[in-house]
């Protein structure tokens, strides 16, 4: 599945103490942090955090990778992305096809206007992986892809246009994700949370996954749509727009629903979804402005092993245009 070539490796920098803003993302602070350590001012307080909010928070963490290599070309792209333990700056607009593995130990972290056109990235069976300040567009697959029990991905402050399929699918096992400050701008089928209905005995105990502070801003539907995950937290999103529905919960998964701005948007949760069984949801201390009823079932444990506190969620479009998305 990887198109990966076979290319020599990437010449690579090793970080210095006295570089706070390589060192910042090698410690892995979002890129708010590590473009603007030691300006007077950053763009917002809220991105510049030490390390993901949520699920990827546990089972260890997420630190992504150590050395820093700067990468302008489709061939250093790729060849950086499959070594492991490499912080892989890009740079410019890189044009690539299909899916392309990630390894595990890598933080992946575009500078201001980079943009990945033409294919996705594949996380398949790796962990300890960031994903930030990139913008994705015209994908012929996925844009990112999660699968294959991978562990502790953070993905924060990207920006994704409209692909031929998922923007961001987690599934197959994968587990301890936070997706957060991302920006979702018109796809249909925008995001998985579990592949199938009949992939129940890889997928049931696994899932975790944070959605925090993303804006949905004309995405049909599958925002996300859920699967078997259990305490699945949709936390702090901005939903505008959405024409089909916002969240639906099947096959028993367990979804949190909190503190959410929906904006025009006729259906926000889906109880069931096709011919898949319904799953459970719950929902606390959300707006809607023009849009429908949350749709709520069954109870989930909403006691959550992470400590977070909840913007109000009448502030949340606010907050979420200042932080959200590329830079």
């Amino acid at each position: 599945m990887s198109t990966n070539p076979a290319v020599p490796r990437v010449k690579r920098r090793v970080l210095l103490a006295s570089s706070a803003g390589a060192a910042a993302a090698a410690s892995g602070l979002g890129v708010w942090a590590a473009q603007y350590a030691g300006a007077e001012e950053a763009p917002q307080a809220t991105p510049k955090q030490d390390g993901p909010l949520g699920w990827a928070s546990h089972n260890g963490g997420v630190t992504g990778g150590s050395e820093e290599v700067a990468v302008a070309s489709a061939d250093e792209f790729l060849a950086a992305i499959g070594e492991g333990g490499l912080i892989v700056r890009v740079s410019g607009s890189i044009a690539v096809s299909g899916m392309n593995d990630v390894a595990s130990d890598t933080t992946i972290v575009g500078d201001s206007g980079a943009r990945i056109t033409g294919g996705g990235l594949d996380v398949s069976e790796q962990s300890n992986v960031i994903i930030t300040n990139l913008e994705f567009d015209d994908w012929d697959d996925d844009a990112i892809n999660i699968q294959e029990g991978s562990q502790n991905i953070w993905v924060h402050h990207n920006t994704f246009g409209v692909g031929y399929d998922g923007c961001l699918d987690v599934k197959r096992g994968s587990d301890f994700v936070t997706v957060g400050w991302n920006v979702f701008n018109g796809h249909d089928k925008n995001m998985l949370l579990g592949h199938s209905d009949d992939n129940g005995g890889q997928d049931a105990g696994h899932l975790r996954v944070t959605y925090h502070h993303n804006l949905f801003d004309g995405t049909n539907q599958r925002n996300p749509r859920v699967r078997f995950g259990e305490q699945v937290h949709v936390l702090n999103n901005h939903y505008r727009d959405v024409g089909s529905y916002g969240i639906a919960t099947t096959m028993d998964a367990g979804v949190i629903v909190e503190g959410n701005y929906f904006e025009n948007v006729a259906e926000p949760t889906h109880i069931g979804e096709g011919d898949s069984d319904p799953g459970r949801l719950v929902e606390m201390d959300n707006v809607l402005d023009g849009s429908g009823e949350i749709l709520t079932a069954g109870s989930v444990d909403t006691s959550l092993p992470y400590a977070y506190t909840a913007d109000p969620a009448d502030q949340v479009p606010g907050i979420v245009a200042e932080g959200a998305g590329a830079r």
